[in-house]
């Protein structure tokens, strides 16, 4: 009776700590893949854009934010 106890908890603990993988495996390929990033006009200014408000989308037009929206 205490050998099932045992084994239960452990397949419990090790179907809980696959579930926790998978969620963070799930997250990180969200964010690296389809999560819109925004940039600050001043973080757009250091990295050696222009912020260019004026435009669609308002990107940050050159330098290493280039592309992204500015917030």
């Amino acid at each position: 009776m205490r050998i099932r106890r045992i084994l239960a908890a452990a397949i419990a603990t090790a179907a809980l700590a696959g579930l926790g993988l998978t969620g963070a495996a799930t997250a990180t390929a969200a964010t690296a893949k389809g999560a819109p990033s925004y940039v600050t006009p001043g973080q757009c200014e250091e990295g050696g854009g222009t912020p260019r408000i004026d435009l669609p989308g308002n990107p940050c037009k050159g330098g290493k934010y280039d592309g992204q929206t500015v917030d």
